[in-house]
């Protein structure tokens, strides 16, 4: 899923795109029904009419959106607000979310502590690129609000390594909410 603000070169890249392809099947013209057999998802009822009848979790309840769903909101919110202020300084830097660091086990096997995101400079394919990894910041926090805290905290953070300023300089209130 990728989500872009009103500047063309603003983006954030939450989930691989590729793997949000549909798995639509086209009917031919003149048939009834498609081409493939419907999967249970589509179907939802069984053929005696006693399966599930709707949702399980209506919209507008808060169970709907997943943790990973409101992390995702977190981040994209984050970024939002840093390219407000910077603007063009963060044109073409690419924010992602990733479960786990890479090497994590043998990271904490040698006693070091786990990374709650890494900075990829630009390549001559690709821009610049913050990930931040979900777990290890949601172990770190005890409530939402912290861990909205945090994950803003985490992205002024490597935003600030990348432009090479200190944090506190590139938002006013980091820090400054605990």
């Amino acid at each position: 899923m990728q989500s872009s603000h009103q500047d063309p070169g603003f983006t954030v890249r939450l989930a691989d795109p590729a793997a949000a392809a549909g798995d639509a099947v086209s009917a031919p013209a003149g048939s009834g029904h498609n081409a493939a057999p419907r999967g249970f998802r589509q179907r939802r009822r069984n053929r005696h009419g006693r399966g599930l009848r709707g949702e399980l979790m209506l919209p507008t309840l808060p169970g709907y959106r997943t943790r990973s769903d409101r992390f995702d909101d977190f981040v994209l919110d984050s970024a939002q607000r840093l390219h407000d202020i910077w603007g063009k300084p963060l044109d073409g830097v690419r924010f992602a979310v990733d479960e786990i660091p890479p090497g994590l086990e043998q990271l904490l096997a040698d006693g070091g502590p786990a990374p709650m995101g890494a900075y990829t400079p630009a390549t001559d394919e690709e821009g610049p690129v913050i990930t931040l990894f979900r777990l290890v910041v949601e172990q770190a926090c005890g409530s939402r609000e912290e861990l909205q805290d945090l994950v803003h905290d985490v992205v002024v953070e490597r935003t600030a390594e990348m432009l090479g300023v200190p944090p506190e300089s590139l938002d006013p209130v980091y820090r400054r909410r605990y």
